[in-house]
């Protein structure tokens, strides 16, 4: 799954398989379906309070079913497995995610000027937002981002990747809609060393977009140093030097900012 992050946009990779619940394409679902479905959310949302609670070692059927007053047994006419479950709440998470982004980026206030200094606006909320709940969701962010858990990182590409992709996909969009408007340097072909460039080359296949290679690499390069700035936060891992990290993180979406070349905080 943590490969199926970094193919943000999911332009030309394959659907998921269905999910528990999944009704025929056109028809309304009955009743049957929806007390399927509502049971199916309950299942998902009780793993995640076990989670919170008491981690990713928690969430075992037998655990959920207590929870639940079912039976253990009962939860595999549900999920097939306790890996399937994992991927499920997997799921539900990165769409909650990806929600809270985007409607972090849809409330912003754009202040005067053109396209640079608004998508700097734009993209400074989303990296906010991404610090911002993870650090109020350090269990699911751990799971999500952390050491993968058996079962889930096991190169199947099923509902757990499919919103994965579409979480990883609202920072790409912003990215495409910079490269678009407000167009930065990035390195040419003969500048990226061979073995990286190849690598690159398949993954902006995958991704299905005919940007050069070079803004890939500055996307991927934009991606590790969010990623890893929230990760050290959130993990414990600066709090030998900084109580408050929240000032560093400003330099750091300065760094970014500077990698697209966009200017942060804006003049005035």
């Amino acid at each position: 799954m943590t490969q199926a992050v970094e193919a943000t946009g999911g332009v030309g990779v394959g659907g998921p398989e269905p999910g528990p619940g999944t009704t025929v394409a056109g028809q309304p679902p009955s009743r049957r379906d929806r007390l399927r479905a509502a049971t199916t959310e309950e299942i998902i949302q009780t793993a995640r309070r076990l989670l919170v609670a008491s981690g990713p070692e928690a969430i075992s059927l037998r655990a959920i079913a207590r929870e639940m007053g079912m039976t253990a047994p009962g939860l595999y006419r549900y999920f097939g497995s306790h890996e399937e479950l994992l991927r499920h709440v997997s799921a539900s998470i990165f769409t909650e995610l990806g929600e809270d982004i985007r409607r972090a980026i849809h409330a912003v206030s754009l202040p005067a000027g053109g396209p640079a200094e608004h998508l700097t606006v734009k993209m400074v909320e989303a990296c906010r937002e991404f610090r911002r709940w993870a650090l109020s969701h350090k269990a699911e962010f751990g799971m999500l981002f952390g050491v993968p858990l058996p079962g889930l990182d096991d190169g199947r590409f099923d509902i757990a990747d499919e919103c994965a992709l579409e979480f990883a996909g609202t920072f790409f969009t912003l990215f495409l809609e910079l490269w678009r408007l407000v167009p930065f340097g990035v390195p040419a072909d003969p500048e990226i060393d061979p073995g990286l460039l190849e690598q690159l080359t398949r993954y902006r296949d995958l991704l299905g977009t005919d940007i050069p290679v070079g803004a890939v690499l500055t996307f991927l390069r934009c991606w590790t140093v969010l990623y890893g700035a929230v990760a050290m936060e959130v993990f414990g891992h600066l709090s030998f030097a900084l109580p408050d990290p929240a000032p560093m993180f400003e330099i750091t979406l300065a760094d970014l900012a500077a990698l697209v070349g966009l200017r942060y905080p804006l003049p005035g």
